[in-house]
């Protein structure tokens, strides 16, 4: 059966809606606990995944969705309402989706702000005498505001002096009283009181302000500079103080990017960072609010002293076409830091240790135009063998607690213009994947400058990301090492010289090829193949992907023994047949398809077990007798693919309470060919209250014993009631007889009785021996005819009010149901047993009954059974209908009352045949009593 799916609410709601076209919304509280829970039917039992739409992309609910019946979120925030999903999947038709649209209801503290204008105040407060009070809250659902004078409700024209309005542009979230040309009276306390109309019991809240003659804005003064220049490691602390303002305003400090840092120590208006690093400089603010007019900031920004990243480059002459440093020719010699702040860096050059200082021969340059910030340039005019040397360059900051950054050129005759190349067999690089390779440049020249690593993908002509993600990566030694090789790095690597640490000089260029050796790609890599013996299989192992493709082998394997073995031509798979399966044929298969990276395997399990059976959970209620220490459970299955091995002659039942350890076990007979979706029905009784039980089912064929499925069966004596109508299954069992009511304008009442309590005395002849599956402990509902009931009197039995639900919003429902039950009408003074379809006129004003199935007159002693089609336009009503015979053998019985959506099965199956549990009940039963007897005898010894 292909899934479908409904869903259930607990925890806190304040309320649940049904609106249009069956969506439904569930209202809650900001801090209270969502759960809801997705009750879902099919079979094979789907998988249940709740996901979420709506929210930010930064809750993304889907991201981690969650896998079971029940989604519980507990504190709910604001940010986690939208609309959520249940989605039931069991491969059948497609998943059966139901939503519900979670509401989260709060209302946070009002603010009350009060502006002598609209925008902002930009002469004295009062300058115009007309002040606004400006109201505002977040909220769910909208708020209402309402205003107070004191004791006094303000509203539109209650006073002349007043004007209440909401600008069109907070679309309800802004309240404004305007107190126009400002009266002694308007000098009072005012109270704005903010409301969602106690939706989930959301009290109101409300804040005040007392307006005065001396009302105003704050101000503020800053006792530190506007800029602020400190060392690495030094305290500071930053005073704020208030230059007016009435209430007095209240200060706080803010940072311009991300939060105050940790060590950071906030004292009144004062701020105080310790030991203070490169990372927390920045602009800091204090702020002042008293709520009259916008708050007061002002701002100061703090400089951490630094030097970092000292680089240099050798520029040969740049008036001649020549790499190459040649005497009676300039060199220039640049050099660049990166400080912090720049205005206060310094440079010195030095030959030899000693200082040097500009001439006609030596410029020293710091304002090159042609350069980045931070840099510095020695021009040596007319190159000697007397400049031969090395010359210093060191950057300075005005501070001896940042360590000054000093840079070594080396000038001589052996100072040449780099050269760059790859060693001999190291490209193109040959390398499995997962492991470690080390791409390699060589570079010579004095100095070496430093390597820039990047890949280019040849074909597309385009730069690729390197491994690490970045588009290129620096290297001191000419070496690229990449650790885990994947194959999708493949592709040609580019090295070149850059001007860093080196000569200023057209890059020199080199490239490695990278190939990345990987095992074949296969599938399938694994295959269950159930099949009985003296049949054939073929099995086939087929290539996707490989590296090198060139020398491809494959080898069939059955556990250690070798079967075939091969090389690949043109082919992309093998394939391997075995012909009269035998017990020695079964086990796992392997071919390997091999290349010179290594191996993919498929994997083929031959077997000749059945299929495990799939247990049907839909089964209802497993409380099947009311008696004080036993109940009965319907176990329910079907095959998975029946007839895949062979036709299964029996299953092999094992049951055990759990915890413990001995399995009872027996065999249940199958007579006829299962087919495909059969549902398969065995009785268990006798099972102790309120113990849980492990069950496990075993297929049997004649070549053995299929695959086993186990699962628990826990006890409940909840009342097998489904109003919202999916199936409905009643057997009577439990005392609140599932919901079922007696009508009171009947004559009698039916009466609920097992053959194990009712006495033959009183009804000789008539009634049933035995409740419908054969037990003499299982309940059943009949009319008692006995006198003082006379000739056509009624007993009238309601079922619950079934509620259906339209396909689709805009039609009908006009849904088929099937009505099942057992009757037994034994006695020759049989009257009539009717039954009726009860439902509400098209608008509800009148109640019909349609009979839709009648029997008269005496029909054996065996129960017999009924299927009714019905097509139902709403909510509906069963009636069963008793009619008293002409004397009291007369008696009526009914059980196991079924409705479940769909037509009825066109053939019914006999009540006693072995597949529904007739015969095999009787067996466990037999089987079980010696058992219970031993259990019960061992727990009152105890």
């Amino acid at each position: 059966a292909p899934p479908t799916v409904s869903i259930m609410h607990s925890g806190q709601a304040c309320n649940i809606e049904e609106e249009r076209y069956t969506e439904r919304v569930y209202t809650i509280r900001e801090g209270e606990t969502l759960e809801l829970t997705c009750l879902v039917r099919g079979h094979p039992r789907p998988q249940i995944r709740w996901t979420k739409t709506a929210g930010s992309a930064s809750d993304r609910f889907h991201d981690n969705s969650v896998f079971n019946e029940t989604l519980r979120i507990t504190k709910i925030q604001r940010h986690q309402g939208g609309r959520y999903y249940c989605k039931a999947d069991n491969g059948l038709s497609t998943p059966a989706i139901k939503s519900i649209r979670v509401d989260v209801y709060y209302l946070d503290d009002p603010v009350l702000t009060i502006h002598h204008s609209i925008g902002e105040a930009k002469e004295l407060f009062y300058f115009e005498r007309t002040v606004f009070l400006r109201c505002s809250v977040n909220s769910n659902p909208p708020v209402r505001y309402s205003w107070r004078r004191g004791r006094e409700i303000l509203s539109q024209g209650s006073d002349k002096g007043i004007e209440i309005y909401e600008p069109f542009f907070t679309q309800g979230e802004i309240k404004i009283l305007k107190l126009k040309n400002l009266r002694p009276l308007d000098y009072a306390n005012y109270s704005c009181i903010a409301s969602v109309r106690n939706v989930c019991n959301i009290p109101d809240k409300m804040v005040s302000f007392k307006l005065s003659n001396a009302t105003a804005s704050p101000s503020i003064k800053l006792l530190v500079p506007e800029h602020i220049v400190v060392n690495p490691g030094d305290s500071l602390s930053m005073v704020c103080v208030t230059t007016g303002g009435d209430p007095p305003p209240t200060l706080t400090w803010i940072k311009a990017i991300g939060p105050l840092p940790k060590t950071s120590v906030l004292k009144g208006g004062t701020l105080t960072l310790h030991s203070i690093n490169v990372e927390e400089a920045g602009a800091y603010s204090c702020l002042a609010n008293n709520n009259v007019g916008n708050p007061a900031k002002k701002s100061s920004t703090i400089t951490v002293r630094a030097l970092k990243k000292g680089r240099f480059w050798i520029t040969p002459d740049p008036y001649h076409d020549d790499d190459n440093i040649q005497i009676g020719r300039e060199v220039k010699i640049s050099c660049q830091v990166e400080a912090i702040p720049p205005d206060e860096l310094t440079f010195s050059w030095f030959k030899n240790g000693r200082p040097l200082r500009s001439s006609e021969r030596m410029v020293i340059s710091t304002t090159d135009p042609d350069v980045s910030p931070g840099t510095t340039s020695l021009d040596i005019i007319d190159l000697r063998f007397t400049d031969f040397g090395t010359y210093t360059c060191v950057a300075s900051l005005n501070s001896q607690a940042v360590p000054d950054i000093s840079i070594d050129v080396n000038i001589s005759s052996s100072t040449v213009p780099p050269t760059l190349s790859v060693p001999k067999g190291r490209s193109p690089m040959v390398t499995r994947e997962g492991d470690t390779v080390e791409l390699q440049c060589l570079v010579s020249g004095k100095p070496k400058p430093i390597i820039l690593w990047s890949r280019f993908d040849k074909e597309k002509e385009k730069e690729l990301p390197m491994p690490d993600g970045t588009m290129q990566m620096e290297s001191y030694d000419g070496l690229l090492r990449i650790v885990n090789v994947s194959r999708d790095m493949n592709g040609i690597y580019k090295c070149q010289t850059s001007q860093y640490n080196g000569f200023n000089v057209k890059p020199r260029e080199a490239a490695v090829q990278l190939i990345v050796q990987y095992p074949p790609s296969v599938e399938p890599t694994f295959l269950e193949i159930r099949q009985g013996q003296g049949r054939s299989i073929t099995m086939t192992c087929r290539v996707l992907k490989a590296y090198p493709t060139r020398v491809l082998t494959f080898e069939w394997k059955l556990g250690n023994k070798i079967l075939l073995t091969g090389r690949f031509e043109s082919q992309d798979y093998t394939q391997i047949r075995v012909d009269n399966l035998s017990k020695d044929s079964y086990g796992v298969y392997n071919c390997s398809i091999i290349n010179e990276a290594g191996a993919g395997t498929c994997s083929f399990l031959v077997t000749g077990k059945a299929y495990p059976p799939e247990f049907y959970y839909d089964t209802p209620n497993p409380l099947w007798q009311n008696r004080a220490r036993v109940y009965s459970y319907m176990l329910q299955w079907t095959q998975m693919n029946p007839n895949a091995v062979d036709r299964i002659l029996a299953y092999r039942l094992g049951i055990r309470q759990t915890g413990q350890q001995r399995w009872w076990e027996q065999e249940i007979s199958m007579n006829t060919m299962i087919q495909s979706g059969e549902l398969i029905t065995h009785n268990l009784t006798e099972l102790l209250k309120p113990e849980a039980y492990e069950v496990r089912l075993t297929p049997i064929t004649r070549f053995g014993e299929g695959d086993s499925t186990i699962r628990v069966i826990k006890y409940t004596d909840a009342p097998m009631t489904n109003p919202h109508l999916g199936e409905f299954n009643c057997a009577f069992e439990n005392e609140k007889i599932c919901g079922f009511t007696q009508d009171r304008l009947d004559n009698f009442d039916w009466t609920r009785q097992s053959a194990s309590t009712r006495n033959p005395k009183y009804t000789p002849n008539t009634g049933p021996s035995a409740d419908r599956s054969g037990s003499k402990q299982g309940f059943y509902m009949y009319i008692e005819t006995s006198r003082p009931r006379t000739e056509g009197e009624k007993a009238r039995l309601l079922s619950p009010i079934f509620s259906t639900l339209p396909k689709n919003p805009y039609g009908s429902i006009n849904s088929a149901y099937c009505v099942s039950f057992y009757y037994n009408m034994y006695g020759k003074h049989i009257g009539t047993l009717n039954v009726f379809l009860r439902f509400k006129g098209f608008k509800g004003s009148t109640v019909t009954e349609n009979l839709i199935w009648t029997m008269s007159g005496n029909q054996g002693e065996q129960w017999m059974h009924a299927n009714i089609n019905i097509n139902p336009s709403g909510t509906f009503q069963l009636i069963f209908e008793g009619i008293r015979g002409p004397s009291i053998e007369g008696d009526i019985a009914i059980d196991d009352v079924t409705v479940t959506e769909g037509e009825c099965r066109k053939v019914d199956q006999p009540v006693n045949n072995l597949k529904t549990g007739g015969e095999a009940s009787v067996l466990i039963h037999l089987w079980l009593f010696p058992v219970t007897l031993l259990i019960a005898m061992l727990s009152h010894r105890r």
